[in-house]
């Protein structure tokens, strides 16, 4: 596929902006708007995926969104890992790194997969 440029992303925003309230759940996928929704959807994925690349979270962006997701303070993860809340407070906030049982441990509670973890 050849370079998108900026002139061909936006219309294809403004594509899109048109034909969503056409196309519904309902729609069937080979519509001629369905089908051109899908094209037009692409050409703005792949300009954002070059343009806007989404950086991987950090290891204090993970727990802090992950305490978050679970509904725990950072004290209630403090006792259920077995440390002290300021470093709860240290690991969210970028300060320290957990060592490899901590970080076991933080997958574990939080329900974080090692991958991410590891930035994988």
């Amino acid at each position: 596929m050849s370079k998108i440029t900026k002139e061909q992303y936006e219309f294809a925003l403004a594509r899109i902006e048109e034909l969503l309230p056409i196309v519904k759940d309902d729609t069937p996928t080979n519509d001629r708007n369905a089908i051109e929704l899908t094209m037009v959807s692409d050409v703005v994925i792949n300009y954002e995926k070059e343009h806007f690349p989404i950086s991987k979270p950090s290891v204090a962006d993970l727990i802090g969104m992950s305490l978050e997701e679970e509904g725990m303070t950072q004290k209630q993860l403090a006792q259920e890992i077995g440390v002290s809340p300021s470093r709860i407070n240290d690991y969210v906030t970028g300060r320290a790194e957990p060592t490899l049982r901590i970080a076991r441990l933080l997958c574990r509670v939080l329900k974080i997969t090692p991958a991410e973890m590891l930035g994988v």
